[in-house]
């Protein structure tokens, strides 16, 4: 059986934070990628990286959520409606990775109240005033709680991935996967060479 991963993407979004786990997410064993949003269409990154998008209306059994950060994650978070969508979004998934910002997506739904989390290490203080009952981490390059896993800034969701697959697959086959990538994968979630108050 293959497991779905769903890609979300808004206008704006940071195209390593999508594209990074994406390489690596694509060659766990039976995956299985779909570009979503809420309205769908082609969206663009702030780079201006155009991707054809499905409108994401609900997710399958056993399915894997990617929401990657950016500035356009400031505006977004106060928009109850899509808020509320994404609350439901991530519910029905097995599970939820956010990338750089997209915690604060996340975490405004408040679903990660009271889990230790992480996010991108420029953005902290925004990121930790959008839901202070999440437990910020503010040394982590990932964190995963349950179901959830969020990562530092940008680059650090290859890491996240990595992990993930670690987690679901084995070490052997993550370190496969950086391998071919020909990726240096920092494998322990709490070495953060961009850590904040600590």
């Amino acid at each position: 059986m293959k497991t779905p991963i769903y890609c979300l993407l808004f206008p704006g979004y940071q195209t390593l934070d999508l594209m990074g786990p994406v390489e690596i997410l694509h060659r766990m064993s039976n995956s299985h990628l779909h570009y979503v949003s809420r309205e769908g269409g082609q969206v663009a990154s702030a780079q201006g990286f155009a991707v054809e998008t499905v409108r994401l209306e609900r997710l399958l059994p056993e399915s894997v959520l990617l929401v990657p950060g950016g500035m356009a994650t400031r505006t977004l978070v106060a928009d109850r409606s899509y808020i509320a969508t994404l609350a439901d979004w991530a519910t029905q998934s097995a599970w939820t990775l956010t990338v750089c910002t997209g915690s604060a997506l996340l975490a405004a739904t408040g679903l990660l109240d009271g889990l230790p989390a992480t996010s991108n290490k420029t953005a902290f203080d925004w990121v930790r005033g959008v839901r202070p009952q999440v437990a910020w981490q503010g040394k982590a390059r990932w964190v995963q709680s349950g179901k959830f896993y969020t990562a530092s800034g940008v680059s650090a969701g290859m890491d996240m991935a990595l992990g993930f697959i670690a987690d679901r697959e084995g070490v052997a086959q993550a370190e496969s996967i950086a391998k071919r990538c020909e990726y240096r994968w920092q494998r322990d979630a709490a070495v953060d060479p961009f850590a904040v108050g600590v």
